[in-house]
This record gives structure tokens, C-alpha cells and sequence, in this order.
């Protein structure tokens, strides 16, 4: 069958409307228990880690409540970041994990991630299996047999202490005046404590969430605000995560902003030299710079590339053996400390590079000139792939892929959740860069 409820990152939407609502988070938590009790009769367990959204006061015990319905205890972490739901999941060799999270979503959304006893998100084939357990009922576990449920007191600790034992032992942030935005969401404790502990002076933004302030004017996809007080404050460097913190943005002392395609090849670099790079290769998604491509040619290192979305990137790295992977976006992964993005794990990455080339981070981020990059979006009345088929506009394709040839570009992706095409070119020449998506993007239209 193929899956209605699982998107391409768990299940997601507005909070209190299908399907967000307590209903279906009580019956996903029966058949993913279902799902994963297997093995005897053992006592199975999941644990569940949420972010700092309202509706996570809702979605959390309706999911308790299904897990426990058929037979599976809970252990509840509360507001922790994302990485630490996967971590936790094998370290407390538990069944599952579930995080309730729209990541950089407002507010007004929420979600539900699951991850398997290896720490890794699900299969699609794994979503599917779930959706058809939902379809055939709860299947309740006897009186005598229902789960339990219980709070654990030091997860944020554990998963701290792994964060921190990422940084080299040798190094110290003592002296470093770090801007950390939290984005009033899951790491508002996390972050800081880390940065602290290491040494750092904290200057902590976002750190005070109410419900309904996550992701609101800060967080990584509102970077003005961490840059402004990287300004203000005279810092030497910014961190700003999403609302999870499984993603990562960084501002440099002057002010700019740098981009998840810096910031690996940031680390692409430093490990090839210290013989750490796996495969000799970084995995990226299509949409990642081509100048990324060109600065790691130049390295000796491959750039292997995928389908947008942070899950397809862990696929590929663990496909081949690969132990680095990320979006633009700013979603880093580095399977040797983590099973998937972790925004406080690239950022001492980061930030072990910025003290042991005792440089300012402008200079030790600027590892690459990108390649102008243009992306727009195209509604679509009908279907896109409808859309695409036509000639007319795989002809406006084929004209611009001729025009860049040799020097650039050209991807044309549908949206997964909206009507719409995405047109996006890259190359050495701005104005023809430009030129080419307004061509594709009038054809588009014209047909659609």
C-alpha cells in the first residue's frame, strides 16, 4: 500500500486537524507498538523526546496512552533535540523512538518522527506497515499486560555528555564569545549548557519558550536576529538552530551568514586531512552549490549527491560507508556521533576548527566562492508531472540546460506537499543564471 499518513519526515500538520489530532496520535502509538513488539515476552519499550510546542502537551500523552494500550512501556525524555530521541532509542535499547516535532515549522503545526531500535528514522516500507496495522484495529493488550510509563530525569544529561565528548579533548572554547540561538525550542537548555562547559562565554538567544514563541523571528530560518546580536554583542561567532535542533546556520563576526554547504565543506576538508573521511566522499542533495562540488574536486573528494531530504542523505551514507552528509539547509550529519542531523554536533565541528586555526570564523568559513543560484516556484493548476511532460516545456528545459552547458546547471524537482514546480539554475554568469529559470518558469505557467 502506499502511505497517506507519512510524509517525507514523519507525520506532520496543523495542530488539532487531521491528522494532528489526539485520535491519531493514540492510534499511531498502537501500531507502531504493535510494529515493534517483537522478540518473546520481553517488556518492549519506546522513548519520547518533544519540542517546546503547546500541542505537544496534547500529542504526548495520546501517544502514551496507544503505546501503553498494547503492551509497551514509555519512557518520557521531554523537551530534548531531536539527535537525542535517536540516541537515547538505542541507548536505552528501546524498541522505538518518537519525537513530537514540526522542526522549523510556527507553532500552529506539529509532528510525529519515528525512529527504529538503531537509532535510524524508518523505511518507507517500515511507514507502510504501520499504516496498514492503524487500518486493522489496536489489538489491546490483556489487563495484566499493559505497559507502564515514566519520566527519565537525565536524558538531556546523557545526550549532553555525548554532544560534548564530540569536541576534541585537547581544545578549549575558553575565551570564545558564542551567540547561541535556540530558537525557543527543543535545545533551549541543551545548547547553552554545552557551549558553557566547554568553556565558552554564552550569549543565549531564544532560550524562553512559551508555547507559541518557537521558530517566531529566530532560529536558523530567521538568521537576522542571531546576526544582529553577534553585532551588537561584538561575539566571535553565532549558532543558530531550528526549532528541533537537528539543523544549523552560522554568522561569522562580521555578520554573514553561512550555509549548511560551508559548513560541510568546512568539515569535509578537515577531515580528508586528518585521514577521517570515510569513502573519500561527502554526501549532498541536488540542491547543494555547485562550487561545493568544484572546492572538493579540488580536495580530492567526491560529492555524491541525492534526493532533497535529510533521510535519503542517511540512506546513502550508510549504503556506502560514509560518515558525512548534509543539506544547504544546514542539516549535518556525521554518523560516527549521531544517527541523524545534529545542529549542536556540527556547531563544535565548527568551532574545534575555528581554535585550532586560531583564525577569525569568517576566515575559516570561507572555504568556497558559490555559484549564483536562483530558485523559483511555479503554481500548478493540474498535475505537475501532467505539467512536465508537455513539450513545450521540456523543450524550455533543454534550451536552458544548452545555455548552461559547460558552465552550470539546471534542476527542475515537484513540491511533495503543494501544487507547485521548483525551478532552480546555477552557474558562473548571474544574468544568465536568471535568464534561464525566467524561461523555464514562463513555460511552466504557459502550460500549467
Amino acid at each position: 500500500m502506499a502511505r497517506s499518513l507519512f510524509g517525507t519526515d514523519g507525520v506532520r500538520g496543523e495542530a488539532n486537524r487531521h491528522p494532528m489530532t489526539a485520535d491519531v496520535a493514540m492510534r499511531l502509538g498502537q501500531a507502531a507498538g504493535r510494529h515493534f513488539r517483537r522478540g518473546g515476552r520481553r517488556r518492549h519499550s519506546v522513548v519520547i523526546g518533544k519540542d517546546t510546542r503547546l500541542s505537544g502537551y496534547m500529542i504526548e500523552p495520546a501517544l502514551t496512552a496507544g503505546f501503553i494500550s498494547v503492551g509497551v512501556d514509555v519512557f518520557l525524555l521531554g523537551p530534548v533535540p531531536t539527535p537525542a530521541v535517536g540516541m537515547l532509542a538505542r541507548s536505552l535499547r528501546a524498541d522505538a523512538g518518537v519525537m513530537i516535532s514540526a522542526s522549523h515549522n510556527p507553532f500552529q503545526d506539529n509532528g510525529i518522527k519515528l525512529f527504529g531500535p538503531d537509532g535510524f528514522k524508518l523505511s518507507d516500507a517500515e511507514e507502510e506497515a504501520i499504516e496498514a496495522l492503524m487500518d486493522k484495529g489496536p489489538g489491546l493488550a490483556a489487563p495484566e499486560d499493559l505497559g507502564r510509563a515514566r519520566r527519565i530525569e537525565d536524558g538531556r544529561g546523557r545526550y549532553v555528555e555525548a554532544v560534548k565528548s564530540s569536541f576534541p579533548r585537547e581544545l578549549s572554547l575558553a575565551g570564545m564569545r558564542i551567540v547561541v540561538d535556540c530558537a525557543n525550542g527543543a535545545a533551549y537548555r541543551t545548547a547553552p549548557t554545552v557551549l558553557w562547559e566547554l568553556g565558552a562565554e554564552v550569549i543565549a538567544l531564544g532560550d524562553d519558550p512559551d508555547g507559541t514563541n518557537i521558530n517566531d523571528g529566530v532560529g536558523s530560518t530567521a538568521p537576522e536576529a542571531c546576526r544582529r546580536k553577534v553585532i551588537e554583542t561584538r561575539a566571535d561567532i553565532g549558532i543558530a538552530l531550528d526549532g528541533d535542533a537537528d539543523r544549523i546556520l552560522v554568522v561569522d563576526e562580521r555578520g554573514e551568514v553561512v550555509d549548511g554547504d560551508q559548513i560541510m565543506a568546512l568539515i569535509a576538508g578537515t577531515w580528508a586531512k586528518k585521514g577521517l573521511l570515510k569513502g573519500g566522499a561527502l554526501v549532498a542533495t541536488v540542491m547543494s552549490n555547485l562550487g561545493l562540488e568544484q572546492h572538493l574536486e579540488g580536495l580530492g573528494v567526491r560529492l555524491i549527491r541525492t534526493r532533497v531530504g535529510d533521510r535519503y542523505v542517511v540512506e546513502e551514507m550508510r549504503a556506502g560507508g560514509y560518515n558525512l552528509g548534509g543539506e544547504q539547509s544546514g542539516h549535518i550529519v556525521m554518523s560516527d556521533h549521531a544517527t541523524t542531523g545534529d545542529g549542536l554536533l556540527a556547531a563544535l565541528q565548527v568551532l574545534a576548527a575555528v581554535v585550532e586555526e586560531n583564525r577569525p570564523a569568517s576566515e575559516v568559513l570561507a572555504r568556497f566562492k558559490p555559484l549564483p543560484q536562483v530558485l523559483k516556484n511555479v503554481r500548478v493548476k493540474g498535475s505537475a508531472d501532467a505539467v512536465l511532460a508537455l513539450a513545450p516545456v521540456k523543450d524550455a528545459i533543454a534550451a536552458g540546460e544548452a545555455r548552461l552547458a559547460g558552465t552550470g546547471r539546471v534542476l527542475i524537482r515537484k513540491s511533495g506537499t503543494e501544487p507547485l514546480i521548483r525551478v532552480m539554475a546555477e552557474g558562473a554568469d548571474a544574468a544568465l543564471v536568471e535568464a534561464v529559470v525566467d524561461g523555464i518558469c514562463d513555460a511552466v505557467r504557459a502550460a500549467g
